[in-house]
């Protein structure tokens, strides 16, 4: 078998059998095939594509590339989720912990921002001392003794997917559906967990900019899940403006530890409570969503949600002072809000545009390696939808200095949309799939 007789097959719309899926992907894990050839390998499936059938043994290939966790003796079930990234979108810091506090455990490695689009891990990290570098060992022992756990993927697994993605980053071929679902369903499921919850974002602040292209993805990543015996089910949520209003690092986290005590935005509640139902009936501890949802609510308002990000934070080495008093978390020398400048109706808020401009202000990597501002951010006041009189505040911004204060002024000025005539307010979740 020869890595130039699977790229010409590939590349003339051929389907490609498992023994060559395996063979090609082994051999990009070894790296007995050169990067120019993997590249043009990846080129050929994003303009001809894969079946249902290849799409889930090349996960399966490159799931099994690395080590494989099998959770089946740690915990009953073990539910994970999954967000394909977004602005603002600090969902897994009060899911996973509300949860958790229901008594399903979550293991869950994330992952950092990259571009407009943060990182869970960069969030976590404003607490001081919290460590994302947790061994096998440490993982497991935590999910048993306390059924939660968030750290970063420091263990070996599908680092086909890595090396695979790098060249993908680099050679236009990011955004082949199958490469998604394969990259997202191989690290999922060599983590080990039994249920799985897709966060799908569509909109101008997500990858899939359409709804048809998100529909494809997500019904593509739960037949993966179903073919290899996971429970798995996708939500298509909104992205076409922030989730929530605070944009940057302490600054989401600290939105979500006023979540996690009853309070935060309306709409990024009601995200939480909707991704906790989904995951609490997958894990078998509700019978139904109106279940389930009645008790990540009860997790949120009565105070157990708070009690388990708390255990979370101490176990994983953080200072839990940081968190029960969130004004220690760090802080931007200069935070500005900027006011309305005319009165209507808010049409538009350019969600790219927002988490690009929290980028500029040094919240997040233009390249991996970059050093991050954990303080600097934004803060969005408005929603789609909103009648604004001129001098509202509109946005808080939390700057370095006043140079980067002005540039984001002005990008976020024009990021926002106005109409004379009422609009309607954008939805939250478009589709459930699975």
């Amino acid at each position: 078998m020869r890595a130039v007789d699977i790229i010409i097959k590939k590349r003339d719309n051929q389907e490609l059998t498992p023994e060559e899926i395996e063979f090609f992907i082994g051999g990009i894990t070894s790296g007995e095939i050169p990067d120019y050839q993997a590249a043009a390998w990846a080129m050929a499936v994003l303009l001809n594509g894969m079946n249902d059938r290849e799409t889930t043994d090349l996960t399966m290939a490159m799931a099994h590339s690395g080590e494989v966790l099998d959770l089946t003796g740690v915990v009953p079930i073990a539910v994970d989720k999954h967000s394909t990234g977004g602005v603002g979108d600090k969902t897994t810091l009060v899911v996973e912990p509300s949860v958790a506090a229901c008594g399903l455990a979550v293991g869950k490695m994330s992952g950092r921002g990259l571009g407009f689009s943060g990182g869970t891990l960069d969030k976590i990290e404003a607490i001081p001392g919290y460590r994302t570098n947790l061994t096998r060992e440490e993982f497991l022992h935590q999910l048993k003794t306390i059924g939660l756990v968030l750290t970063g993927q420091s263990i070996d697994l599908a680092p086909a997917d890595g090396k695979l993605y790098a060249l993908r980053d680099v050679t236009g071929t990011v955004n082949s559906i199958p490469l998604i679902a394969s990259s997202v369903m191989s690290k999922k499921i060599a983590a080990g967990a039994q249920a799985i919850l897709l966060d799908v974002k569509v909109g101008n602040g997500a990858f899939m900019e359409t709804l048809a292209d998100a529909r494809q993805l997500a019904k593509l990543m739960v037949a993966i899940g179903r073919r290899v015996g996971r429970r798995v089910v996708a939500l298509l949520s909104d992205m076409n403006q922030p989730l929530g209003c605070a944009v940057g690092n302490a600054l989401e986290t600290k939105e979500a530890i006023d979540t996690l005590h009853g309070g935060g935005p309306a709409d990024f509640r009601e995200h939480c409570l909707i991704v906790a139902s989904h995951m609490l009936v997958l894990g078998g501890k509700a019978s139904s969503l109106e279940v389930a949802r009645q008790m990540a609510q009860t997790a949120l308002d009565g105070g157990s949600a708070w009690t388990k990000f708390r255990t979370l934070v101490a176990a994983q080495g953080g200072d839990v002072h940081y968190i029960d008093n969130p004004d220690l978390l760090p802080s931007a020398p200069l935070i500005e809000t900027v006011k309305a400048p005319r009165s209507g109706y808010l049409s538009g808020i350019h969600a790219r545009e927002v988490g690009e401009t929290a980028v500029e202000l040094g919240a997040g990597r233009a390249r991996k390696g970059d050093v991050i501002d954990l303080a600097v951010g934004i803060i969005i006041h408005q929603k789609v939808g909103n009648q604004i009189h001129q001098g509202d505040p509109l946005f808080t911004i939390h700057a370095s200095s006043a140079q980067k204060f002005e540039e984001a002024s002005t990008r976020l000025l024009a990021a926002h949309f106005w109409s004379d005539i009422a609009c309607q307010p954008l939805p939250l979740i478009y589709e459930v799939i699975g």
